[in-house]
């Protein structure tokens, strides 16, 4: 039902726009509705993510660390297995808080709760709801990224001042991952559809040189890991965590930014194709 304002429907109002029914500035009306439903939460779902990087931290990192002692980090400089698993450990963390809101909230909201359509029937573009949607996941891997690098701290894994550039770094990993997740959510309408989600991610968390370096896999199958987004927020996150840089860096950002912009294209496009026919 259009909305009469001064003789023009919300339908008029929104072509009349700079980016025409794609985006009317207000994603942040998405972000606030968003936030008040996570007040009725439970808190035990929000931070659950947060301690299996944790875990497998204690457990790999003082468990085995003893046992494995130095490894060669980036640069070739010699650090303990602790800190070397750690800032793998916290892309996964920026990665699982991410897509857990993009993959699954999403998926609830889209096929269950008709929020989407609720809210693009609003003056709202799909620009919009794909900001806001994503800008939910980015606080989610916000706040993993922040307490995880606490712990870091607390163990004594952070040795160098850069290291607080792990903080945004994680959260340009966690953009990456839900601007894609949503887009690629859109495509899903079964639970078991859903299941393929964590068919891709479990390989990335366990081959993406999370527990080992890359050179332990023949050439081609290094190849097919540097191709995986985890692998590069893994490298990214061991250089800032120690200090060191290299042409790499730069590398390793660009292939987020890259990811950002496709994701957040995909998802808008999924967005208008299915509820502005």
């Amino acid at each position: 039902m259009s909305v009469l304002t001064g003789g023009h429907s919300a339908t008029d109002a929104a072509r009349e726009r700079t980016f025409g029914p794609l985006y009317s500035r207000n994603a942040l009306a998405v972000v606030s509705r968003g936030l008040m439903a996570a007040k009725s939460s439970t808190w035990l779902i929000l931070v659950s993510g947060f301690f299996e990087p944790v875990l497998y931290l204690i457990s790999m990192g003082v468990g085995l660390g003893p046992i494995v002692g130095t490894v060669a980090g980036p640069g070739g400089q010699e650090i303990s297995y602790a800190a070397y698993i750690a800032p793998a450990l916290l892309a996964v963390s920026a990665m699982n808080g991410a897509v857990y809101d993009s993959t699954w909230n999403v998926f609830f909201k889209m096929n269950f709760a008709k929020l989407y359509q609720g809210m693009l029937y609003t003056s709202l573009g799909p620009l919009d709801v794909a900001i806001g949607e994503i800008f939910l996941a980015l606080l989610r891997g916000l706040l993993y990224a922040t307490g995880f690098t606490a712990v870091m701290a607390v163990m004594g894994l952070i040795t160098t001042p850069w290291a607080i550039l792990v903080i945004p770094a994680s959260v340009l990993i966690a953009f990456g991952f839900a601007s894609f997740g949503m887009g690629i959510t859109s495509f899903m309408k079964t639970f078991q559809q859903m299941d393929w989600i964590n068919f891709f991610m479990l390989p990335m968390f366990l081959f993406s040189a999370t527990f080992y370096p890359l050179s332990v896999y023949p050439q081609y199958i290094q190849w097919l890991i540097q191709a995986m987004p985890l692998w590069h927020g893994v490298e990214l996150l061991r250089q800032i965590s120690i200090g060191s840089f290299s042409p790499a860096t730069a590398v390793h950002i660009a292939y987020y930014l890259v990811m950002i912009g496709l994701g957040i294209t995909l998802t808008t496009g999924r967005l208008r194709k299915l509820f502005l026919k």
